[in-house]
């Protein structure tokens, strides 16, 4: 049975925003890298976990600040009291893109691995952080392929009618219209890797 998510309360007037002595930019001084988003979206199966922790593991390696937040990980914790309707998947997301904001404002490169199915909620998290620190990077890899891979076998219980508000068989996904990165997820994990560095250079998060 799905969970009704706890509506966020408006925040009451008694309580300000406290500007304190450390900056995010004595933060990013500190880290030698600017801190940032890279929020990885694509369909189950796609390939976002692991090319996004093949990025973390070569990011770690040269010395960036990482923290990589993973669907599966969230819903055992953070988001463990919510279900998968459209309301429950919206209030993920916006939590998920909350704890990512204050990350990034510690200058952490936080990568972030969610379908997140909406342009609207990935266009939400886009809006809490300065132009230029949400880099949305598109797995674009075919449903047919993705289906074929199944690591949990999910899309089989979906077929089956077994799991319900499955994204690409009974919930739609909305693929980003102009993602900051595209990537084809049926070429290797080298060559992505090796895309998703060049980009991040490009895009000025890392040198």
């Amino acid at each position: 049975m799905t969970t009704q998510p706890t509506q966020p309360e408006k925040t009451d007037q008694n309580i300000v925003w406290h500007q304190h002595p450390v900056t995010q930019e004595s933060r990013e001084a500190l880290h030698s890298h600017k801190g940032a988003i890279l929020w990885f979206t694509g369909l189950s199966g796609s390939g976002k976990s692991t090319v996004a922790g093949a990025l973390e593991q070569v990011l770690h390696s040269r010395g960036v600040s990482t923290y990589l937040l993973d669907g599966d990980n969230i819903r055992h914790g953070l988001c463990r009291d919510l279900g998968f309707s459209d309301a429950d998947r919206k209030e993920n997301i916006r939590r998920v893109g909350e704890v990512a904001k204050l990350m990034a404002d510690a200058g952490l490169v936080v990568l972030t691995a969610f379908i997140s199915p909406h342009r609207v909620e990935r266009q939400m998290v886009r809006d809490m952080v300065q132009q230029g620190r949400f880099i949305e990077i598109f797995v674009d890899t075919p449903l047919a392929v993705c289906e074929s891979r199944d690591p949990k076998g999910l899309y089989k219980k979906a077929r089956a009618g077994e799991l319900k508000n499955f994204t690409g068989i009974d919930s739609v996904y909305e693929a980003p219209l102009k993602p900051e990165i595209r990537l084809d997820g049926q070429k290797s994990l080298t060559e992505i890797t090796a895309n998703l560095l060049a980009a991040l250079r490009q895009y000025n998060i890392i040198k």
